[in-house]
């Protein structure tokens, strides 16, 4: 297997930087040298590697918001089936007030005024929900079309609202609750 080019390694390098630097300092404070600082370059090296700032923060939403395989998700690749699914959307790791809910709240404020990443994003949601949908087809077969499309904007609007609530809600009962929610959505299906 051939070895990644330099430049492959220094735009991966600088991504993270840059998911760092977002986390830390939000969308208006991500600038061009403290990307570069968290980056351990200069900043001429970071625009030689991945252009402006526009360019960083698309390609940034691109890569934050890609699975395994580098597709448009919120589910990684290797989540499957609907119980699957749930479990990831509603497990520790996904509901967990973490540095990731900074970055996703960051590219949402930086979406309302750049319409590529609203398509990062929006692309990102939509492959999710269709995924959910096709779970739920596979589990509700009775089910009609525009209820299983219902259901799967339900359990994905339920899990979201469960992640950005716990910013400020520390209450350990919520995460099960949204997701007892969610189990009477699907088994009124």
């Amino acid at each position: 297997m051939a070895r990644p080019s330099v430049a492959d390694e220094r735009r991966e390098q600088i991504i993270e930087a840059t998911l760092r630097t977002i986390s830390e300092h939000g969308i208006s404070g991500t600038t061009l040298h403290r990307i570069a600082d968290a980056a351990g370059m200069s900043r001429g090296h970071v625009r030689h590697f991945v252009g402006n700032r526009d360019r960083l923060l698309l390609d940034t939403a691109r890569a934050f918001y890609a699975d395994e395989n580098g597709r448009p998700a919120i589910l990684p690749a290797a989540v499957d089936g609907l119980d699957g699914a749930l479990d990831y959307l509603f497990g520790t790791e996904f509901a967990a007030s973490s540095s990731e809910n900074a970055i996703v709240l960051a590219f949402v404020e930086l979406a309302r005024s750049t319409p590529e990443i609203a398509e990062v994003l929006a692309a990102a949601y939509s492959s999710t929900r269709e995924r959910l949908a096709a779970y739920i087809a596979e589990a509700k077969h009775g089910a009609p079309e525009a209820a299983r499309d219902a259901a799967a904007q339900g359990v994905l609007s339920a899990a979201l609202g469960n992640v950005f609530i716990g910013d400020f809600d520390r209450d350990e009962g919520r995460t099960a609750r949204a997701r007892a929610a969610v189990d009477a959505l699907l088994a009124a299906l």
